[in-house]
């Protein structure tokens, strides 16, 4: 990440002389050396489908979720630092609590990720912080609506997508959910596609252990955001290893 001049990545509010903000660059970075987290918009729902790498033998299954319920309509994975992405959730979830008693229904997803866009964009202007190391996928279902997913990059852009990835992988999973017609399918049929693209893109070499998070919104739960219930889940995981054996099996032939 050289530039023409150095120094030019001692402050978030600082350009260098070919119009770069280094410590934005940085924070994309940290995203990107993170586990993969990506998001399918289907005809019914959105699910979410993390790959946790796991660090340590000794932690506990199941600690430090990177899938977070921010309301009871709004589910949020997150990719990059786990200590940042904690405080979006909460500023998500003061910020779904504050629409509330305002106005007495559940926020649209469009206007939150309008406010945390904005909020997360804000620790990008000012030399005294710094950007989140972290980018967001949001994901909600409404029954006039139909669902809504948005992306939040750490600069605080957001663009709302049916498929997108983030993390170390996120390119290898793009280019499998390009394969996939995602507005015509079901949240059953996306769970399954979900684990088999993070069980695809899982680098077996550099990251031995990895527990994959799977949750959904939409017509299936009724329009609350939930973990894939336990069967739904043994389900994905086996159809998972066996599209990866096949594709493995393939593979050995062609060579």
């Amino acid at each position: 990440m050289s530039s023409i001049g150095t120094g030019y990545d001692l402050s978030a509010s600082q350009f260098s002389p070919d119009g770069r903000v280094f410590q934005v660059e940085y924070a994309q970075k940290a995203v990107e050396n993170s586990g993969t987290a990506i998001g399918l918009r289907g005809k019914d729902g959105v699910v979410f489908a993390v790959e946790k790498l796991v660090q340590s033998k000794l932690y506990e299954f199941g600690a430090n979720k990177r899938i977070f319920t921010v309301d009871s309509h709004v589910g949020m994975a997150v990719a990059g630092l786990l200590a940042d992405a904690k405080q979006i959730v909460e500023t998500s979830r003061s910020e779904c609590a504050d629409y509330r008693s305002q106005y007495g229904s559940n926020i649209p997803l469009k206007y939150l990720n309008d406010r945390v866009s904005m909020f997360m964009h804000a620790y990008t202007l000012y030399s005294a912080v710094r950007p989140f190391g972290c980018s967001a996928i949001m994901g909600s279902y409404d029954p006039i609506e139909g669902p809504a997913m948005f992306v939040v990059d750490s600069s605080g852009v957001s663009h709302g997508y049916y498929g997108c990835a983030i993390g170390k992988a996120k390119q290898s999973a793009k280019t499998e959910m390009e394969k996939l017609n995602l507005a015509n399918m079901s949240c059953r049929e996306l769970v399954k596609e979900a684990a088999r693209i993070i069980y695809l893109v899982h680098d077996e070499l550099k990251d031995k252990a990895f527990e994959l998070e799977l949750s959904w919104v939409g017509e299936a739960t009724g329009g609350r955001h939930e973990r894939v219930p336990k069967e739904i889940f043994q389900e994905a995981e086996k159809f998972a290893n066996s599209a990866l054996e096949d594709d493995s099996e393939s593979d050995s032939e062609d060579a």
